[in-house]
C-alpha cells in the first residue's frame, strides 16, 4: 500500500503535461495556467487510494483521476469568477490574469477535457463510472448554484449551510474516493462506505477551509486571509455567531455585511472571537472527522489496507493551507 504523498508524486508525474492543443494560445494557455500552479491533488491521488484500497492500481484509474482533476480546477475557475476572488493558491486566479471571458471558456474546455480521459477506460466500466461522475458533477453545480442563493437570503440555517457545502466540496471527495473502488472491484456496500468516508471528510475539511479563511496563517494559506467575510458569505463561522450573538453584536455585524468598512475583517474577526467561534468550529470539524474514521472502519477489508487513508484524513485535518 502506498502513502498519499507516494501516489500524489506518481500522479504529478503523470499529470505534468500539456493537457491542451496550442492554439488559439490565449484559451488554451489560460487553461494550463491553473494546472500549472499545483495544488495537493486530493482529489485524483484519492481516485488512486480508493482503488488500491481493494485492488492494485488499475491503469485505468489514472485516466479517470485526470478527469477528476480537471474537473475540480473547472469548477475553481468558475468559483474564483463568482466570488471575484483575486488569489487562488497565492496566485494571480485566472480571471484576474486573463479576464472573465476568457477564464469561462478555459474552464469549458477543461470540462471537455475530462471527458476525454474518462472515454479513454475499459468499457466495461464507462456505464457505472460516467453515471457517478455525472451525477457528482450537477452536485457540485448545485452547490454552487445554492451558496450564491445564500448570498440574497437574509436567513440560513446551519443544515442548509451543510447541505449546501456536501453539494459543493464533499461529494467530489467522496466520489473520486468511490470512482477508485470501483475501479478496484468492490462490493456495493463497501462502496458506501468509502463514499460516506469521504462525505464526511469532506464536510470536516471545509470546516477547516472556513476556519482557515478567517484564522489562518496569510503565508501558508495562499488565498486572501478574509476573503469570506469580505464577500459577505454565508460560512460556519458567520451562520454560528449569529446564532449566539448578542443583540449587539447582531446589529454590528449587519452594520459590517451592509456598510464593508475599511475595517471589517478586524471588526468581523473580533466578534468571531468573542464569540468564540474559532472554539466552536474545532469542535463541529472533530465531531465529523470522527464520523468519517467510523464510515472508514466499517470498510470490509483488512485494517492495514486503510492505513494511507487514516494518515490522509489526519493530513487534510492538520493542514494549514
Amino acid at each position: 500500500m502506498q502513502s498519499f504523498l507516494e501516489l500524489a508524486q506518481q500522479f504529478e508525474t503523470k499529470f505534468n503535461v500539456r493537457h491542451f492543443p496550442k492554439q488559439p494560445q490565449t484559451l488554451y494557455d489560460a487553461a494550463q495556467y491553473i494546472l500549472a500552479i499545483g495544488g495537493k491533488r486530493v482529489r485524483p491521488v484519492c481516485v488512486l487510494m480508493g482503488n488500491e484500497l481493494f485492488a492494485d492500481i488499475n491503469q485505468d484509474a489514472w485516466q479517470v483521476a485526470a478527469a477528476i482533476e480537471l474537473f475540480h480546477n473547472f469548477s475553481l475557475i468558475h468559483d474564483d469568477i463568482m466570488d471575484k476572488a483575486p488569489l487562488r493558491r497565492g496566485m494571480q486566479t485566472v480571471h484576474a490574469k486573463y479576464g472573465d471571458a476568457t477564464a469561462l471558456l478555459a474552464g469549458d474546455v477543461m470540462f471537455a477535457q475530462a471527458y476525454d480521459y474518462l472515454t479513454r477506460i475499459d468499457l466495461s466500466y464507462v456505464q457505472k463510472i460516467i453515471k457517478l461522475f455525472n451525477q457528482t458533477s450537477k452536485e457540485v453545480c448545485e452547490g454552487q448554484q445554492i451558496d450564491m442563493d445564500f448570498e440574497q437570503m437574509q436567513n440560513v440555517g446551519m443544515e442548509q449551510y451543510i447541505q449546501m457545502i456536501t453539494l459543493k466540496t464533499s461529494v467530489l471527495l467522496a466520489a473520486s474516493l468511490q470512482l477508485g473502488a470501483i475501479l478496484g472491484g468492490a462490493g456495493e456496500g463497501n462502496q458506501q462506505h468509502i463514499y460516506s468516508f469521504g462525505k464526511n471528510l469532506g464536510i470536516a475539511f471545509q470546516i477547516q477551509d472556513d476556519y482557515l479563511d478567517a484564522f489562518g496563517d496569510p503565508e501558508k494559506f495562499g488565498k486572501q486571509i478574509g476573503g469570506d467575510i469580505l464577500s459577505n458569505k454565508k460560512t460556519f463561522l458567520l451562520l454560528h455567531a449569529l446564532e449566539v450573538a448578542t443583540a449587539n453584536q447582531k446589529k454590528e455585524i449587519d452594520t459590517l455585511i451592509s456598510t464593508n468598512p475599511t475595517d471589517k475583517v478586524e471588526k468581523m474577526l473580533t466578534i468571531y472571537k468573542d464569540c468564540k467561534v474559532d472554539e466552536w468550529a474545532k469542535e463541529l470539524k472533530e465531531k465529523y472527522y470522527k464520523t468519517a474514521l467510523k464510515n472508514l472502519a466499517d470498510i470490509a477489508v483488512l485494517a492495514i489496507r486503510k492505513k494511507p487513508l487514516y494518515e490522509l484524513a489526519i493530513y487534510l485535518m492538520e493542514r494549514e493551507s
